[in-house]
């Protein structure tokens, strides 16, 4: 006789050689849940006999041995692991509900909108949701509030950003000169003759031949 066992899209076989343990995930965030580990009588007895098989020697218990390994492979369906997967499912479900509206399975802790009957992606909670909107609102207005403040206020934007002084080569942390070695962290020169722009370094202006130093 088959048994029906749900949760058959979201868990995972833990089980190993020792017994059966199984992890139930809910389809919307995640989280999960891990059922509590199922020791298999069996697999004592398979050791039991693995451990007189070195005292007495190969042979037959050989052969008794390689069918215990069969009967325990947990990579293969068998009634003992659908029994023990039944006992998981009822162990874990009270933590879980299935949506009647897409049909996944959300965890009851934060998936699951009770008063409706649905997952809060059918049916968002009205606190959380108004909150999100609350919190999506104030970005909006804080982003249309900052178009209106000066932010540039005696930044001169015509001239060209550095991050490095040109002179020592520290970090600049924004202003007209640099915080360690007091050098203009202006790319060009103006010319104090007429007022043309010419590189860092350079000795005389290139428009007019006057000297910069």
């Amino acid at each position: 006789m088959s048994i029906r066992i749900p949760f058959t899209g979201n868990y995972s076989d833990l089980s190993n050689n020792e017994g059966y343990q199984f992890e139930f995930r809910c389809e919307r965030c995640g989280n999960g849940f891990r059922s509590g580990f199922q020791r298999d009588i069996a697999a004592t007895g398979q050791k039991f006999v693995r451990s007189l098989s070195h005292l007495v020697g190969y042979g037959k218990m050989y052969r008794v041995t390689s069918a215990a390994d069969r009967l325990l492979d947990r990579s293969t369906n068998s009634e003992a692991k659908d029994k023990a997967l039944t006992k998981a499912v009822e162990e874990v479900s009270p933590h879980f509900h299935q949506c009647r509206g897409c049909g996944d399975w959300v965890c009851d802790d934060g998936c699951w909108n009770d008063p409706i009957g649905q997952c809060v992606r059918c049916s968002p909670n009205q606190a959380h949701e108004l909150a999100q909107l609350q919190a999506q609102a104030r970005r909006d207005q804080m982003r249309e509030g900052l178009r209106n403040v000066n932010l540039v206020d005696g930044v001169d934007l015509g001239q060209q950003s550095s991050t490095r002084c040109p002179s020592c080569g520290t970090h600049a942390a924004g202003g007209r000169f640099c915080t360690a070695c007091g050098s203009s962290l202006a790319q060009e020169v103006a010319c104090r003759g007429c007022s043309h722009g010419n590189p860092i370094g350079a000795i005389f202006c290139r428009q007019c031949g006057h000297s910069l130093t």
